[in-house]
């Protein structure tokens, strides 16, 4: 650690470091909500699917995020479980236009919410109902009974409308987990 570094701690200007989950399924703009976040500079032009996962990183005003960005395919799916204990805030994401594989979004919900590293823990978790932009798409009031999130009571939840190519809903949502991780870490 740098003199510098040691400075801006004890400053308390150095940004807090934490780890964050993006689970979803498949297609349903992870990759683009993340890349989205990230200064415009850093921004990837062309999105390819995740295969496995990938590390991102961003900054908001106060906390460093390192976002594990996990494929959503169903062959993957599995590998969420080994990365739980180290997060501290979770996003999911929702194909919000996505009707007929919303039920698997709520399947993959109800294992991650019932899983031992997670169910007892307070952690927050970021709703995006993603592609609000789409003719198909179902408000995120709709998303939210069709996933029955209003049977979280054991953790701090918030669900965004969003368009990840726009960028609509996701500074609310940042905000919003921002704000929880701080109330968690004082």
């Amino acid at each position: 650690m740098g003199l510098l570094d040691k400075l801006s701690g004890l400053l308390g200007l150095k940004k807090k470091e934490v780890h964050v989950l993006c689970l979803g399924l498949d297609n349903s703009g992870k990759t683009t909500i993340i890349n989205k976040l990230k200064p415009s500079n850093a921004q990837t032009q062309d999105i390819v699917p995740t295969i496995g996962f990938s590390i991102e990183k961003f900054k908001t005003s106060s906390l460093a995020f390192t976002v594990f960005d996990m494929s959503g395919q169903g062959r993957y799916r599995n590998l969420w479980e080994h990365y739980y204990k180290e997060g501290q805030a979770i996003i999911f994401v929702i194909d919000s236009s996505d009707r007929l594989r919303m039920v698997v979004a709520k399947e993959e919900l109800d294992i991650l919410l019932n899983h031992p590293d997670i169910k007892h823990r307070r952690i927050p978790i970021l709703f995006f109902a993603n592609k609000m932009d789409l003719r198909d798409a179902v408000t995120s009031v709709k998303v939210s009974q069709l996933l029955s999130l209003e049977n979280i009571k054991d953790k701090p939840w918030h669900i965004c409308a969003s368009d990840a190519i726009k960028g609509e809903g996701l500074q609310e949502g940042v905000d919003w987990l921002q704000d929880q991780i701080q109330a968690v870490k004082t």
